[in-house]
Order: structure tokens, then sequence, then C-alpha cells
């Protein structure tokens, strides 16, 4: 024999408890004028007593508007994505909007065309009311990568233009925010520790770095490619200790940053006494490295505020900015740069 199932609330039954008609059980339920506070009172006293869910859905449907985003991002597994997004869900969270994440992994061929066709096929089965992509990977930025048409959009860390708005954080900024620094203290030039090729954030940092050595006339060492790992850093640190003449390095983030530091410290090279180390990001672990990390901070939850800000003014306002949103960096300077000593070795034909 089969349970009986409780039959759902209906705006009826509230209607029937607080002595009103249905449109006014209606009008409180979607928060609309034209009710006096005294019934509106009533009505959401008898919705708490009934237990009555208005339905949100069906108000979308009728509206048009979900108050949802799509948050589609290239990977999670880098920390600059990993805050952007929490910055983004934040932002989302304080204007009364949810996130739908979906995580975008790479198709064989590494373009990522399948993956983001996949997402975008999603979305168009579900109710957003537009979509935020973070582009960080650059082999991702390609022609076939196409949003649907007639939803707002915003492109976060893309690195170029594109039709429809962006931010960015400016990365060859803070590229020369680091390698100033460390010329300013006296190092004759400033070795590379670069992330991933097929980073959009990385090949901008390479190439500001080298842009700006050649710019001040200092000799170009040939970059020490890591993946953003600490293990890769670690690689990159025990590749430069070897070298004779390294007296500075910027890591193109923190991590790598600080599996430098150990392998410096393993090769008997102090920090800041015989190299000098910036990193890149600004993690909040940054400051409680040893010695404590000089980095360039970006501000992900200013670039993740504007992102949703962007996109929300096309939602309501059916407003679309155009252009492209650049965030500066900041340098943080901390205890593992210094003025190299006198015992270093010039720069030899090692460069």
């Amino acid at each position: 024999m089969s349970e009986d199932r409780p039959r759902s609330v209906s705006m009826r039954d509230v209607a029937e408890l607080a002595g009103v008609s249905g449109q006014t059980v209606s009008r409180v339920a979607n928060d609309l004028g034209n009710v006096t506070a005294r019934t509106r009172r009533r009505v959401e006293l008898a919705m708490k007593e009934l237990g009555y869910r208005p339905n949100f859905a069906a108000r979308a449907l009728r509206n048009g508007e979900f108050r949802s985003i799509a948050v589609v991002v290239f990977g999670l597994d880098t920390l600059g994505n990993v805050r952007t997004v929490s910055a983004i869900a934040d932002e989302a969270a304080r204007r009364s909007y949810a996130v739908e994440l979906i995580s975008v992994q790479h198709s064989p061929d590494e373009s990522g065309t399948a993956d983001f066709s996949w997402a975008m096929r999603r979305l168009g089965q579900d109710a957003v009311d537009g979509i935020i992509l973070i582009l960080e990977t650059s082999k991702s930025a390609t022609a076939a990568l196409q949003l649907p048409p007639a939803v707002p959009a915003v492109i976060v860390d893309a690195g170029a233009a594109f039709d429809h708005p962006s931010v960015d954080t400016d990365q060859e900024q803070g590229a020369r925010l680091a390698v100033d620094h460390l010329l300013s203290l006296g190092h004759e030039t400033v070795w590379h520790i670069a992330g991933p090729a097929e980073s959009n954030a990385a090949a901008a940092r390479t190439r500001a770095w080298r842009t700006h050595l050649e710019e001040a006339g200092r000799a170009v060492p040939e970059p020490v490619f890591g993946d953003w790992t600490p293990a890769s850093g670690y690689a990159a640190g025990r590749t430069l200790a070897a070298i004779p003449g390294v007296s500075a390095v910027f890591a193109a983030n923190d991590q790598m940053a600080l599996g430098a530091l150990r392998a410096f410290h393993e090769q008997g090279l102090p920090v800041p006494g015989k190299i000098s180390v910036v990193g890149f990001d600004d993690m909040l672990e940054s400051a409680e490295f040893w010695p404590p990390l000089t980095t360039v901070r970006q501000h992900f939850e200013t670039a993740g505020a504007t992102a949703v800000a962007l996109l929300v003014d096309q939602i309501e306002r059916r407003d679309t900015p155009s252009g492209r949103r650049v965030i500066d960096t900041q340098l943080v300077v901390r205890a593992s740069t210094a003025s190299p000593r006198a015992s270093h070795c010039p720069m030899t034909a090692n460069l």
C-alpha cells in the first residue's frame, strides 16, 4: 500500500488563511507594491505558518531573470583562478546572484575547444542570466571559442581584446615592478623562473621581464620554465644555483619562488645574502615564508568584483560596457631582497 504524499502548500492556501485574495499573496511573494504594511505582515505570517515557499523558478521563467551567473573556468589548479572564482562568488552573493561553476578541462589536442563546446551546450540547458569566462590559458583563446549569442558575458584574464568587455590584471606592470626593484638594489641583471608557456599571464610576465632588461641595457639570461608548482620552482632553483653569478631571481609566482628558496638554502646560497628573490601574486602565506617573500600583489578581489559589476550592468541595465578594464599591481617589499654583496662573481658568458 502506497503512502499518501503530503500536498504542497499553494498560494490559495495562504490567501484563505490570511483572508486576502490570491493576487495579494502573489504581490507579497513577488515583493511588489500596492500592499499595505499590515496586510503584507498578515500574508507573511500565513506563509510562515503554512511553510509556503514561493516558486522562484516559475517567477524567473515569467520574468526572464534567474538571478544566476555562470562562471566558466579553464582549470581550478592555479592560485589565480581559485582566488578569482572566490572573489566573483563573494561579489555575486553580495548582489543576490547565485553562481554556477563549470570547470573545463583541456581536450586531447590541448586546444580546449571540445570541452568548451560541452560547457556552452550545458549552459544552453541551464537558466543563467550571464557568463563570466576565465580564460587564463592562451591555448584556449581561439576563434573557435564562441560564446552564446545575446547572452551577457565578461572575459577575465584573456590578455587580449574581445568583443565582450574584459578584465585583466596588469601583468606587464607587475613584472616591471619586480625587475625595477632588483635592478635598483644594484643587481646587474635578473634571472627569471617563468610559468608554463600556455599561460597568458606567464607569457605576459616573461615578455615584460625581457623587454625591461633590454630597455635598461642589461644582459637577458635564458628563462628557466616551471609549471606554477613549488616542485618546479625547486627544480628551477637547483638549475640557477649551479650557474655562477646569479644574484637576483624573479619567479613568475609565489609557489615557484617557495621551491626556489628551498633549493638555494640547500645549496648554501642564503636569501637575500647571496641571492635575492621576488615572487608574484602575494599569496596569503608569502609573508610567512623564510625569509618573508618580496612579491607583486595581484588584487584578485578587485578583478572579481569588477567582472561581476560589468556583467550585472548588462543584465539589469541592459547596458553593454565595452573595452578592457586593467587592474593595477603592487610591489610588496619584504626580507627576500637586498643589495648584492661584493663577493658576487661578475656576470659571465653563462648568459
